[in-house]
């Protein structure tokens, strides 16, 4: 089993063209590039779905100055940030009546 180690976004196509140009020789392409064989296997599989922006890392979060490029995307984001308000609301009530459970028993 290899290790593996971070890849750019035009290392990940490199990897995946010459894969798929030697026949779906994952391991050599792994142990030539010190890839793990599962990794190289995900980004071929991800290619032949979606194409090259299938490899991109969305890891993350959006940047603050994102804007929506449709309308059902404006409406995902804001959706997205009021689920989170609400986490954080219910998270800020269940803490103060934990607090004021607390007093009630110290009196």
């Amino acid at each position: 089993m290899t290790k593996g180690r971070d890849t750019t976004y035009e290392e990940r196509i490199a990897f995946v063209k010459e894969c798929i140009e030697n026949g779906y020789n994952y391991t050599e392409i792994s142990e030539k590039y010190k890839v793990g064989y599962q990794q190289i296997y995900t980004w071929v599989q991800k290619y032949k779905k979606d194409g090259e922006d299938a490899l991109k890392d969305r890891r993350g979060r959006h940047k603050k100055d994102y804007k929506p490029q449709t309308e059902e995307e404006r409406l995902k984001l804001e959706v997205a940030t009021l689920k989170r308000q609400l986490y954080l609301s219910q998270m800020e009530i269940d803490v103060l009546k934990k607090l004021q459970e607390l007093e009630r028993g110290n009196r």
